[in-house]
């Protein structure tokens, strides 16, 4: 079993930055990959981005890339997406996830169907 727990969002100004963390307890990354989601008011869970532990490929939404930098840390098996530029439109819940780094198609890693253990959510406002 695998638990999650996501820390860092808050209310930021458009153009702010916050950094959000998800760290495991139970089992550690390695061999896993994690993925960060979104989830916005009377919308459906989105992808965001998402960093495979064992090789280190990242992959992100067209909507974040550029702005957004998912990173790993290995001693503290935690993972961290990096928020720069922030937008109203950023604003949601967002879920750290974890699924089988196995898969040879890197659009797998975009789908929520791959993933496993879900954390409970971080809530990140934008607005002024």
């Amino acid at each position: 079993q695998v638990q999650l727990v996501e820390s860092g969002g808050g209310l930021v100004q458009p153009g702010g930055s916050l950094r959000l963390s998800c760290v495991a307890s139970g089992r550690a990354f390695s061999s896993y990959a994690v993925g960060w989601f979104r989830q916005a008011p009377g919308a459906e869970r989105e992808f965001v981005a998402a960093i495979r532990w064992s090789w280190g490929n990242t992959y992100y939404a067209a909507s974040v890339k550029g702005r957004f930098t998912i990173s790993k840390d290995n001693v503290e098996n935690t993972v961290y997406l990096q928020m720069n530029s922030l937008k109203p439109e950023d604003t949601a819940v967002y879920y750290c996830a974890v699924g089988r780094d196995f898969y040879s198609d890197s659009a797998a890693y975009t789908s929520t169907s791959i993933y496993d253990y879900w954390g409970q959510g971080t809530q990140v406002t934008v607005s002024s």
